[in-house]
């Protein structure tokens, strides 16, 4: 039976990322030494080959884009973007440690929002209808493989929905550049909704003999 493999990448690093800071909706570039490394990883591991490239709108998604698949223009998807911070944007774990509702959020953030964010329900419904929509569009297609380039939290997320094995999101954690390969059986995914997830990507290549 006919199967489809959905891979999905995290973005190189910003700024942001080494410092700790909350910035899922804030648009921001690749640091210079993002786009070093990543530039690097691509021309030593291996990333899967694609006949579709899928990309959250902001900066930090497409230039990884461009660099891991320069000959490919992504289909940007607004359901891919992190989730909203709202006012915690920009700030630190470190920085938020005295704000009383910062602290029900991280013991509920599916229920509670940030001031002017973006509940953790809210952002699930939003990032699976999205995926579901690739899914559905991929088999549609006639193609078997799509490569879908966003955020940890958007990856995390979506495994904890569909991953096999089964795994809450924080066991999904994965660096800058780097993610998941999932396989879609089309009779499980239409009873179960599931999907495998097969490999971490990229792969290194072969040392030269």
């Amino acid at each position: 039976m006919k199967s489809y493999q959905i891979h999905l990448i995290r973005h190189g690093m910003t700024a942001e990322n080494t410092k700790g800071a909350y910035i899922g909706s804030t648009d921001v570039p690749l640091s210079s030494n993002g786009m070093e490394k990543l530039t690097k990883l691509s021309e030593t591991w291996d990333y899967p080959g694609t006949p579709f490239l899928y990309s959250s709108p902001l900066l930090r998604c497409v230039q990884t884009c461009n660099i891991i698949y320069p000959a490919l223009k992504p289909q940007i998807l607004s359901g891919l973007t992190e989730c909203s911070f709202g006012d915690w944007e920009g700030k630190t774990a470190t920085q938020l440690a005295g704000d009383q509702l910062f602290s029900q959020w991280l013991a509920n953030s599916k229920d509670i929002a940030p001031p002017n964010g973006e509940c953790g329900a809210a952002f699930t419904r939003r990032i699976c209808l999205t995926f579901e929509k690739i899914v559905s569009d991929l088999v549609n297609s006639g193609e078997t493989t799509a490569v879908v380039v966003t955020h940890g939290g958007v990856i995390m997320t979506l495994l904890s929905v569909y991953g096999l094995p089964q795994a809450p999101s924080y066991q999904w954690q994965m660096d800058n550049g780097f993610g998941y390969s999932l396989r879609i059986t089309p009779s499980l995914w239409m009873r179960d909704k599931v999907a495998e997830v097969y490999q971490c990507i990229p792969i290194p290549q072969e040392e030269e003999e």
